[in-house]
């Protein structure tokens, strides 16, 4: 029997890169997946096929995380559809980097709205249904401990994801809910690509910087996501683990 046998879980913005890769993980581990989108219907569609596919059971569901009445969408749809919550991986995010003069306040609200707010709003609706041995999963980044220059907007976002990792995991740890944040290093993406980081200058500043000399995929976070999402983490609540090849 596969570890998550049985288990239901959210992925938000799974659609494409980590999400889709954490979406087809828990899917080939047991988990009935409901795989949220923002905007490519196309690439949900996707990664539901490829989960169907291979046996597993798989759903897309439209929402702006940013949107409560969206968020509690979601959430009512995973309900609907399997009857029950177990994990939820609130990996919806969007970036953008440039310098402190550069910050406007359309895109500080754009960040923290759909990194931070989005994150929150997801949570309240999904923890409502989560029982005990539930576990949420929150997808934060190493650039809260690296701080790398033109990223004060964005690694603002992820300072704060691991701070409400450590306050929900003391009050639903009361209900045997596990939250944990889950923080990659540069993974190589679609957006990784379409911003220009992989082939950069800066990626060969991070492989540097990285012991295992290279950058991330995104099977190598997959692959710890299901692990937090399992049993085998029973014992980890508040925690940030690095996923950086080693990066500090």
């Amino acid at each position: 029997m596969s570890k998550l046998t049985g288990k239901v879980a959210i992925v938000t913005g799974a659609s494409k890169g980590i999400g889709a890769a954490i979406a087809k993980a828990l899917a080939a581990a047991g988990a009935s997946v409901v795989v949220n989108y923002a905007s490519s219907k196309e690439g949900a569609d996707k990664v539901v096929s490829t989960i169907t596919a291979a046996g597993g059971k798989a759903f897309a569901v439209k929402g702006d995380v940013s949107k409560k009445a969206d968020a509690e969408g979601i959430v009512a749809a995973a309900i609907e559809q399997f009857s029950k919550l177990d994990v939820l991986v609130n990996n919806s995010g969007v970036y953008n980097f440039g310098a402190l003069e550069d910050i406007t306040e359309e895109d500080f609200h754009r960040q923290f709205g759909v990194n931070v707010l989005g994150l929150l709003l997801t949570t309240q609706a999904a923890s409502k249904h989560l029982g005990e041995g539930g576990s949420i999963i929150n997808i934060g980044s190493v650039v809260a401990r690296t701080t790398p220059p033109g990223s004060a907007v964005y690694t603002g976002t992820k300072g704060a994801v691991d701070a409400i990792t450590g306050v929900l995991s003391r009050e639903l740890g009361a209900r045997k809910i596990r939250v944990n944040s889950l923080n990659p290093g540069m993974i190589e993406t679609e957006g990784t690509h379409t911003a220009g980081f992989i082939g950069s200058d800066f990626e060969t500043h991070v492989v540097t910087q990285s012991p295992l000399g290279r950058v991330g995929q995104p099977e190598d976070i997959a692959s710890i996501a299901v692990f937090l999402a399992s049993d085998d983490s029973a014992w980890l609540t508040g925690e940030q683990l690095l996923a950086g090849g080693g990066m500090r």
